[in-house]
């Protein structure tokens, strides 16, 4: 019988990532977390099934990535797939679920070691950070498990030995009794997607991700989508929004063909303005998907509806403006001038565009800006200083108490012309303010911690938080006049150390923190997906702002701005704001080093 090669009884380990500290002479390989293997159909680029357990042949790194991947796909058949990989004799240990109790474990892989034993088997151990539970209807809801390793063994299949070794593959040994998916292969073989929901007050809509795997036909793609809507939000988003009617059903199953697309609901009431909101809301759910839409309630057939028409007439909280760049420069606000960019002028009166630290000025729907800003009070402490109106805005109000540390305030956007108010986190506190600068305490269901910053999306319904160094998102909730924040949901990041957060996409969150130096990373409002956009930031990031797009926004030649060491970048392309970028300042005297611009914004 031929031997798969070993290097000893104790063997072979294999670790993800560099600076273990192994030295030049031993056995110890190391690898990087490199790409899935090859196999099956492919969508849009992407494979839509994953590998066969065969498909790696006797490679256990590349086998342990595809056991893996083993579980994406459709979820009637995730325990099939993955039991595929492990020994028969062994199968049983996988205790199978059914239904809308299958959930994939979703990992991020942070090291494997794999040690040769005697009996010619392997040990793997895993080292992973949970992310969170991919649910059978699309949901990537928190983290269950706690555990931050898995331990099992691999086999070769092969039988009595030959010549078929390497085609025979591998068997998993003693498998962990949870179906585990790694964050590669969730990005890989799944679309995610995002489906709207109305706000608590019904002007508009806000977005909820949910995961489609690639292997679903794109014919039931509008049955998937309607059967998300019809089970309701994500937990962490449902005190921010309203679900369909209570009892609303699905009556058989959406059926297409050629362009056309049937919608058949067992729905209470008789709310014409309702239905048609819904069919707003399947628009939009449905993506960038053309054709007609047939909405039945209760077999009655509503009016036919082209989808992209429709998306086109009901647009998703548009932005009035393009965005124009702002910052600060010697406690006052300028516009900051970039080659075929929009710039405009300061919507602030001289006398109030003074002794300002950082801001945040917005354009309401009825054109009136709000402006709110951090400026220095006395014995170096902060107030806040808030002031709307037709630009340029001449009267503030400011915050009767003082504070050692504010951050930048954020507007909660609305759709109509109600009276703005915003977020400010203020000594590790956070507060809602309004108009006159009020500041009222706004409770979060966390353990006692610092907050340290605060960023509101486009929308107006959702938050991010910066609470202890850990990232969260939450639902706004207006209640009244005031303004409450759901349960915040912790989001599973590989960075560490986070100082600041702002939105770049209605999915997606800009953030700064440490990857082992600092960085900014794009991080899906999940947490489980993941792209860095800077790893060699240099220093800690204490202000960072972002343009925020959806699919009715486009992206700007520079999505974000950031702060740290007393200077200010901008991306697309990266590049330092040098103090020529700032508009109307006085010429700097010869021998004089000019004063950096700081605390860089977006008006839009």
């Amino acid at each position: 019988m031929r031997r798969r090669n070993l290097l000893g009884a104790f063997g072979v380990v294999l670790l993800l990532g560099a600076g273990c500290g192994i030295p030049a002479a031993s056995d110890v390989r190391v690898d990087g977390k490199g790409g899935a293997a090859t196999e099956a159909g492919v969508v849009d680029g992407r494979r839509s099934e994953p590998p066969t357990r065969t498909a790696s042949g006797s490679s256990n790194e590349v086998f342990v990535r595809n056991f893996l991947s083993a579980a994406a796909g459709e979820p009637d058949r995730a325990y099939e797939r993955v039991k595929a990989f492990i020994a028969p004799e062994h199968k049983p240990r996988l205790q199978d679920k059914k239904g809308s109790e299958v959930a994939l474990n979703v990992v991020r892989l942070r090291e494997a070691v794999y040690t040769l034993n005697s009996d010619e088997t392997t040990t793997v151990k895993i080292t992973v950070q949970q992310i969170g539970v991919l649910r059978a209807n699309g949901i990537l809801a928190p983290p269950v498990a706690t555990e931050t390793e898995y331990e099992f063994g691999l086999r070769s299949a092969a039988f009595d030995g030959g010549v078929n070794d390497e085609r025979a593959g591998l068997y998993i040994l003693d498998p962990p009794n949870v179906l585990l998916l790694s964050d590669i292969a969730l990005k890989q073989y799944y679309q995610d997607e995002s489906i709207y929901f109305w706000s608590s007050d019904r002007t508009r809509l806000v977005p909820d991700q949910r995961y489609r795997p690639l292997a679903v036909p794109d014919e039931r793609r509008v049955n998937e989508v309607v059967k998300w809507l019809v089970g309701g939000p994500s937990d962490w988003l449902r005190p921010g929004v309203v679900g369909l009617p209570d009892r609303t059903e699905l009556i058989n199953n959406a059926t297409g063909a050629n362009g056309r697309w049937e919608v058949n609901l067992d729905m209470s009431g008789d709310d014409q303005h309702g239905i048609d909101q819904l069919i707003t809301q399947l628009a939009w759910s449905l993506g960038d998907l053309p054709g007609e839409l047939e909405l039945r309630v209760r077999n009655n057939s509503q009016p036919v509806q082209d989808l992209n028409e429709r998306r086109n007439s009901q647009q998703l909280y548009p932005n009035i403006a393009s965005p124009q760049r702002f910052g600060v420069y010697e406690g006052a606000i300028h516009p900051l001038d970039f080659d075929g960019e929009l710039s405009g002028v300061v919507p602030l009166a001289p006398e109030v565009n003074r002794t300002i630290v950082s801001a945040d000025l917005a354009l309401a729907k009825d054109r009136r800006i709000l402006a709110a800003m951090v400026v220095t009070g006395s014995k170096s402490r902060q107030r806040l200083a808030v002031g709307t109106g037709i630009e340029p805005v001449s009267v503030i109000s400011r915050s009767d108490a003082e504070y050692s540390s504010i951050s930048r305030p954020v507007w909660l956007r609305t759709v109509d012309s109600r009276p703005g108010r915003g977020l400010v986190v203020a000594d590790g506190q956070l507060y809602r303010f309004d108009e006159a600068a009020r500041m009222y305490p706004v409770p979060l269901n966390l353990p006692s911690a610092k907050v340290t910053a605060v960023a509101a999306a486009l929308d107006g319904q959702r938050v991010a938080l910066i609470v202890g160094g850990r990232l969260y998102v939450a639902a706004v909730n207006p209640d009244g006049g005031g303004v409450s924040i759901g349960p915040p949901r912790q989001l599973a990041t590989s960075l560490t150390g986070l100082t600041a957060v702002d939105w770049g996409r209605e999915d997606r969150l800009v953030v700064a923190g440490s990857a082992g130096q600092q960085a900014i990373y794009e991080i899906s409002v999940d947490g489980a997906l993941e792209t860095p956009l800077r790893t060699d930031v240099g220093a800690k990031v204490n202000h960072l702002t972002a343009y925020p797009t959806n699919r009715s926004v486009r992206v700007p030649s520079g999505a974000y701005m950031y702060e740290a060491n007393g200077v200010a970048y901008r991306s697309s392309p990266f590049e330092r704001i040098e103090p020529d970028r700032v508009r109307g300042i006085a010429p700097v005297p010869a021998g004089v080093r000019p004063s950096n611009p700081s605390a860089p914004f977006f008006l839009y």
